[in-house]
């Protein structure tokens, strides 16, 4: 077993080899968690805040994060999955942790759960709560991994819960349409804690769940929203409008959808985290999140994003419609055979005219070869079948114009990869 005198590399290898049953490694459920959760004492001390949804969960705990930073607050925040580096996963006071904590928590994890098997998932979850709990926090967030009922994340409790939209994702786990996967979703909801729900149409399973448990619950369009006003914007919401509000740093449309359903669970707080107008505003500003709708500058233009099933396909599509004109977009195009490959294909077949598609790492993951025989399928130009990400990356690199653009998609892993062709950090 590995020591606290080990690195963290090593304690990585260890948790992926510690729980190998389930798809991926992945085996929903709370009992075994919640089992070293009490052997660890580990008890909530101060608001959690608890994102659940199909998309948008990353970008709304990074709003909630900066904002919350931006009112003097200390925030701990967990997230998954990580684009180069296992430390992007937990933040505290807006950076990410060291090795050395990450070691330290993994060690206390390890030396309480005896022969309890965690999976990857469960053990850093585990850890992150540990770091946390060594800081004097005002507020932890909280990124549900998976679902909602049963993801390790829910075994904390929180002063808040959000379920940012339900689409169809990961139906092997969470069921085969929106009423299924609604349901899984809602089981972050708690009797008498605010619930929010970002998404203007949820599963009547969904609205059942918040009646069921008694959460008081707040929907998009209903009970809190937006305005575009010109080069601005206004929230309204149970505690009034908000107007003269600066567009979020992150790119596109639906960044508007995340900052209200940021702003909603702040209100619903507002006792116990007050947040003065000047915070909401900067936080808004300053906020960032590789990619996420990500446009590097430089031509050709580059963008990237990790959006990885039919729904934030679309919302891609919308995106790269809304920006300038270029004559041919290069798509390097990586994702895992479980997921939705024609119908994000479809949402993108208007904006690329050149597929540049990758083998990914992992059992999971399509192959070159069948993402090109899809393509071909529906008529779409593809350009070569490539081995790795990198390699589709270079090609389109060669291949591209000054005025055109370069697109990455379709999984955390394309965007790591062009991250790490190009050099950057994040």
């Amino acid at each position: 077993m590995p020591s606290a005198s080990n690195s963290l590399a090593v304690w990585l290898d260890h948790l992926e080899a510690l729980h190998p049953r389930g798809i991926a490694g992945i085996e929903l459920g709370l009992e075994r968690v919640a089992s070293v959760k009490a052997r660890l004492g580990q008890t909530e001390k101060c608001p959690v805040i608890l994102v659940a949804g199909t998309n948008g969960k990353g970008s709304i705990c990074a709003m909630l994060e900066c904002i919350l930073l931006r009112a003097g607050y200390r925030v701990g925040l967990y997230t998954s999955p990580h684009l180069l580096h296992y430390n992007e996963r937990v933040h505290v006071d807006g950076a990410a942790v060291d090795d050395a904590r990450l070691v330290a928590a993994f060690a206390k994890v390890e030396a309480a759960r005896g022969d309890v098997s965690l999976t990857y998932f469960e053990f850093g979850t585990l850890a992150a709560w540990e770091v946390f709990a060594a800081e004097s926090l005002d507020a932890i967030i909280l990124e549900v991994g998976l679902g909602g009922r049963l993801d390790a994340t829910n075994i904390y409790d929180p002063a808040c819960s959000i379920v940012s939209t339900i689409d169809i994702d990961h139906t092997e786990f969470l069921g085969p349409d929106r009423e299924a996967i609604g349901f899984e979703k809602a089981g972050v909801f708690r009797r008498g804690i605010p619930a929010i729900c970002g998404d203007p149409q949820p599963p009547a399973s969904l609205l059942s769940r918040a009646a069921t448990v008694g959460a008081p619950l707040q929907i998009m369009g209903r009970d809190f929203g937006f305005l575009k006003q010109d080069q601005q914007w206004m929230y309204w919401g149970v505690q009034g409008r908000r107007g003269g509000l600066a567009y979020p740093s992150l790119r596109g449309d639906n960044q508007l959808r995340n900052a209200a359903c940021a702003l909603a669970v702040l209100d619903a707080l507002h006792a116990s985290l007050p947040v003065a107008m000047k915070d909401f505003r900067q936080g808004l500003l300053e906020v960032e999140l590789p990619g996420r709708f990500q446009v590097l500058p430089g031509r050709p233009v580059m963008v990237l994003d990790v959006a990885h099933n039919p729904q934030a396909a679309r919302v891609l599509a919308d995106n790269l419609g809304n920006m300038a004109f270029h004559p041919q977009t290069f798509a390097v195009f990586g994702m895992m055979s479980d997921k939705d490959i024609d119908a994000v294909i479809d949402a993108l077949k208007e904006r690329v005219t050149h597929w540049l598609p990758c083998t990914l790492e992992g059992r999971r993951a399509a192959s070159a070869d069948f993402l090109a025989g899809r393509l071909r399928a529906k008529g779409l130009t593809v350009v070569d079948e490539f081995s790795t990400p990198q390699a589709a990356w270079y090609a389109a690199q060669d291949q591209a114009g000054e005025g055109d653009r370069i697109l990455a998609f379709g999984s955390f892993l394309v965007v790591a990869a062009a991250l790490h062709a190009l050099g950057r950090k994040a």
